[in-house]
Formats: structure tokens, C-alpha cells, sequence
């Protein structure tokens, strides 16, 4: 016999499906351009106005925790990619700590690139 999945585990209607990045951190903009710095080597745009940051959380002790994801789950530089930002990251002065997460949910989408990268690869 099967159990009935339990709904609170369910998200709750109107929750967003990634959390909102800590914006208002003095460091957020400076956190977001060395996010810039990471290109995926198949594509020639950067991570960041690609969508693949999902979100920069900073505390108050300015430890900063990164979600992310990828193109594809098969994407070559997978084991690599989060490296890359943890050290583009931890290059900021003023940063702490960094924690990288690769995440599969919610899937990354094409309508989740800037308008910058759908012009740069021919989207626009």
C-alpha cells in the first residue's frame, strides 16, 4: 500500500521559486560583476546574464551563499563551474566566506537570460 504524499512538503502558493538575492548588501553589485567574470565555455556569455545565478544571499558577517545552476545537467564543466565562482567570489574584498550551491530546481530556462545575452547569442 502507497502513502498519499504529504502537502506540507508542497510549495506553498505564491512562494517564489528562488529566493531573492540580498540586493541591498553594499557588496551585492561588486558580488554580482565578479559573477560576470565566470563564462561557460561552450557559450560566450557570462553565467550571471545567462541566469545561472539564482541567487546571492550575504549576512551580516558578509558570508556570502550562492545558488546556482546549469544549462544542462549534463553539462561538461558541472564539477567544475561552482569552483569557478566560489574563487571569483572569494576574490571580492570585504567577503568572508563562500558557499556554492548547485541546484536542478527550479530547471534552468532560456527566458531566464538578460536581454544583454538573448542579443548576444541572437535570441533578439
Amino acid at each position: 500500500m502507497t502513502q498519499a504524499p504529504d502537502p506540507s512538503s508542497d510549495p506553498v502558493e505564491g512562494t517564489p521559486l528562488i529566493a531573492p538575492s540580498s540586493v541591498d548588501h553594499p557588496l551585492h553589485e561588486q558580488l554580482v560583476e565578479a559573477c560576470r567574470s565566470v563564462y561557460d565555455p561552450e557559450i560566450p556569455v557570462n553565467i550571471y546574464d545567462l541566469g545561472l545565478i539564482y541567487t546571492i544571499e550575504i549576512n551580516a558577517e558578509n558570508d556570502v551563499n550562492v545558488t546556482m545552476s546549469l544549462t544542462a545537467p549534463g553539462c561538461p564543466v558541472a564539477g567544475e563551474m561552482p569552483g569557478w565562482v566560489q574563487e571569483a567570489i572569494a576574490g571580492v574584498g570585504g567577503v568572508r566566506t563562500v558557499e556554492v550551491a548547485l541546484v536542478w530546481q527550479p530547471p534552468w530556462g532560456m527566458e531566464m537570460m538578460s536581454d544583454e545575452a538573448r542579443l548576444e547569442l541572437g535570441f533578439m
